[in-house]
């Protein structure tokens, strides 16, 4: 039986909320001398809030209730929630899904008022999907089946033939639950090899491919590449890499599921505008987990360039990384991703002043 209806998760599928917000209960426990534990913290990941609070409260013993805590830290979450971006290819995927007919929900663990606020804050999002659910709407939050199947029922569609997209496990198994047919897209990129039960694992929507789903295939490739909503982050360059330099709060601009060869524009003091291919991937050396960005200036000497800041505007993207093969191998930049990438750089769907591909 095939896909006839789409199921998305919220935070850290389509939105990067968790990117924004990561380091707000580190600021909050500074306030009562506690250190966040990472690893308990990423396991709690897509856990409804009620659950979390009391969980956070009792971890760190902290002097105050699970009550308290929520009333105290969720202003600070409302701030950071409204500078929420789509992750890379988003808009693109439910665009598409919308221009087919194909009904997508929405069914989230956050309670709806808050899953409100997030998805008004993004243009044309609110219409856009046919239903739109919180986890204060059924029994149980993930891993509970309860919010797939309510979404399956509410859309009028067999929970067989629904596709669910997801970031965390804790999704994954909600969706499996279900018996429904799931991708994961994680989040956690240091947790991806734990993703297996999914039916599928990508680095970020821009791999997604409806096809493999008895979905309509994507056709808005440009030659030999695709379009993307611009991507702009600071960095400097030095021998063939790139470091990125990250703002005063330490976060970065540059989406987690960022993976794959891209390729866009580079502003610095001393040079005209300049054309750039990157490669961008996650590697694990020495026990840490860090992003690692392969960078190739066209018909520029990258030398000239080096231990400057440049800004960097990346404005398409080429192909991702086949990394059950060979990551390493797969990731390094190409004389054929060079080619593609001069080619469109000097077309006027990948100018620098082009606009960002239309909002739903």
């Amino acid at each position: 039986m095939g896909i006839s209806a789409v199921i998305f998760d919220l935070d850290g599928t389509l939105l990067n909320t968790e990117q924004v917000t990561k380091d707000l209960l580190k600021e909050f426990l500074v306030g009562y001398g506690k250190v966040v534990d990472m690893e308990k913290e990423n396991k709690r990941m897509g856990m409804i809030h009620h659950d979390a609070a009391i969980a956070i409260v009792k971890d760190y013993d902290l002097p105050i209730t699970p009550q308290q805590y929520s009333q105290s830290i969720m202003p600070m979450y409302h701030q950071k929630w409204l500078k929420a971006k789509p992750l890379p290819g988003v808009n693109r995927l439910m665009k598409h899904l919308q221009n087919h007919g194909i009904p997508f929900a929405l069914a989230s663990n956050s309670v709806k008022k808050n899953v409100l606020v997030k998805v008004s804050s993004q243009k044309g999002w609110e219409e856009a999907f046919s239903v739109i659910l919180g986890s204060d709407e059924v029994k149980s939050g993930k891993p509970s089946p309860d919010l797939f199947l309510e979404a399956a029922s509410r859309m009028g569609v067999d929970a067989s033939c629904c596709l669910v997209i997801e970031d965390s496990l804790v999704g994954i198994k909600a969706g499996k639950a279900a018996h429904m047919q799931v991708v994961a897209v994680p989040s956690i990129q240091t947790e991806s090899d734990q993703y297996s039960i999914a039916d599928y694992v990508i680095h970020s929507f821009l791999d997604f491919q409806p096809q493999l789903w008895g979905l309509p295939p994507f056709d808005d490739w440009v030659m030999k590449a695709l379009p993307i909503d611009p991507i702009h982050f600071k960095g400097s360059y030095k021998n063939g890499f790139l470091e990125e330099v990250s703002d005063d709060d330490g976060a970065s601009d540059i989406p987690g599921q960022a993976w794959g060869v891209y390729f866009g524009w580079v502003d610095c003091d001393s040079h005209e505008r300049s054309k750039i291919v990157v490669s961008i991937r996650w590697d694990s050396n020495c026990g840490s987990f860090k992003r690692n960005i392969q960078a190739c200036f066209i018909n520029e000497y990258n030398e000239q360039i080096c231990d400057q800041q440049i800004e960097v505007t990346l404005v398409g993207y080429i192909r991702g990384f086949q990394t059950q093969q060979n990551p390493l191998s797969d990731a390094q930049i190409l004389d054929d991703d060079k080619s593609i990438a001069e080619v469109c750089l000097n077309s006027a769907a990948y100018s620098y002043n082009r606009c960002s591909p239309a909002k739903l």
